[in-house]
């Protein structure tokens, strides 16, 4: 059969099969956000458990993306994309029918599969199809994807809420991920997308990877109910930290690591990657709350909620660019120090919001948590992907993608634990989900230590940004 994806009409057809599955996981992270308090009320379901149907998703995606980026090199890329389209296909349906909040977190786990499967895949991908000349703008685009899907996710959950049930968020995935999936099959056929290997895969790593996060998430999720020195809360804790030591042994001795434990070694890689988490989970503090305070305390409509939200979202998609020519000068360490001081400050004046406030002075707070972000973004992703050498930017750009996903899920559990605790005390043990105005200062004064917790966050995030040290002399090129 005729190589498709490597002739020159054609590539950009097929990249934009491989775009539209970066698009559609990428927009779930974020258009499920807007609807949490829609979901929660039609579900009478407890904020312990809304948590979980965005961190179960992440955590999900945290969990197998670098093993199902090693399983890819084995079992063939094609494969491995196109099974993970129709996994997210699958599990966006078990979540649009979903009748209770169990059902919907075990969907969405099911749909973080697929996501993980298709996130595993692209950059890979994308430099399978293309020439060497071509690969830094077709992934430059990848980039570009990914900032549309969060940018767009808001204002489209608010649209589609409005006229439609919350269910329809999950609704638009199925034929659209079906199509591309059956397109994707026959473009990607025959090229060195089909590639395999015969190598063996880590599943001892793979097992263990995927228990260093999730006992540990629900320690934090419901310590506050179970009590912190219970026994549950102990042994989750002692089976997440035995599974992140019994990870650092057998990946050490193992012939085909899931994780290169050698890069952990280089301190230019390590602590952009810290500084990753730490952004993405002061980030995700303020992501997770904003729609319950812009629904409830201040009274806006789903969409209109929808609108204030995206404004993150569109300052970090125009500012990236600029920050990333900057960084091209001047380096990273000092952007990536400030791009997390510009954070943090957004994070302390949001935490000092309050209902009486009208939609300008949130929207110009959210405008500098974007435009924060934006400026760590670029320059800490190039320093990262940059001190190591070319043969490991595989794994590096895997690990560096993990660590954004984790971020996401620790702000979440964190920001959740907190509000939720603070809430739960200060109501009297009542919960979220019998919110009514009389409720509006308790609401406030969790939401104040939540904010504030990611504002430290960042914080950490300075000092670790600065930790970094000069990198010229230091970085591998071309």
């Amino acid at each position: 059969m005729k190589n498709i994806s490597k002739t020159s009409d054609n590539k950009w057809l097929v990249f934009s099969f491989v775009a539209i599955g970066v698009f559609m996981s990428t927009l779930d992270g974020s258009i499920v956000n807007i609807a949490l308090p829609t979901i929660m009320k039609d579900l009478s379901a407890s904020f312990a458990y809304i948590e979980w149907v965005v961190m179960i998703y992440l955590l999900t995606v945290s969990s197998l993306l670098l093993s199902f980026g090693r399983l890819s090199d084995i079992a063939g890329r094609r494969r491995i994309y196109v099974w993970g389209l129709i996994v997210f296909s699958i599990g966006s349906l078990f979540c649009s029918i979903a009748g209770n909040a169990i059902l919907l977190i075990a969907s969405r786990s099911f749909q973080g599969i697929g996501a993980a499967m298709i996130m595993s895949c692209t950059p890979a991908l994308v430099v399978d199809i293309f020439p060497e000349a071509e690969r830094g703008k077709a992934l430059g685009m990848v980039g570009a994807v990914v900032a549309s899907g969060l940018t767009i996710g808001p204002a489209l959950g608010g649209v589609l809420l409005h006229f439609f049930s919350w269910r329809a968020i999950f609704y638009i995935n199925i034929p659209i991920g079906l199509f591309t999936a059956a397109a994707a099959s026959v473009l990607l056929r025959g090229g060195r997308a089909d590639i395999t290997r015969k190598e063996s895969f880590d599943w001892a790593g793979a097992l263990l990877l995927a228990f260093c996060f999730g006992p540990f998430l629900v320690a934090v999720t419901h310590g506050y109910n179970w009590g912190y020195t219970s026994m549950p809360i102990i042994l989750l804790l002692c089976i997440s930290i035995m599974s992140i030591m019994g990870l650092i042994v057998v990946e050490t001795r193992v012939t085909h690591p899931i994780i290169e434990t050698s890069l952990l070694t280089v301190r230019l890689f390590t602590l952009p990657v810290l500084a990753a988490i730490l952004l993405f989970a002061s980030l995700f503090t303020l992501v997770f709350l904003m729609p319950f305070y812009l629904i409830y305390p201040c009274g806006f409509s789903v969409d209109k909620a929808g609108y204030i939200l995206v404004t993150l979202f569109v300052f970090l998609f125009f500012v990236s660019p600029v920050s990333g020519a900057i960084s091209d000068r001047i380096g990273s360490r000092l952007l990536c120090t400030i791009g997390m001081i510009v954070l943090a400050y957004s994070l302390f004046s949001i935490a000092e919001l309050s209902p009486a406030f009208s939609s300008f002075p949130i929207i110009w707070r959210l405008a500098l948590a974007g435009i924060g972000t934006a400026i760590f973004l670029p320059p800490n992703s190039s320093a990262a992907m940059s001190s190591v050498p070319p043969n490991r930017r595989g794994i590096a750009a895997a690990t560096v993608a993990t660590a954004r996903n984790l971020g996401m899920v620790l702000g979440v559990a964190i920001a959740g634990a907190i509000f939720n605790s603070a809430f739960h005390t200060l109501s009297g043990g009542l919960s979220l989900k019998v919110y009514r105005p009389q409720l509006e200062a308790v609401f406030m004064e969790a939401f104040h230590y939540a904010m504030l917790a990611g504002g430290v966050l960042a914080g950490i995030g300075v000092a670790v940004s600065y930790m970094r040290g000069p990198e010229d002399g230091r970085f591998y090129t071309e």
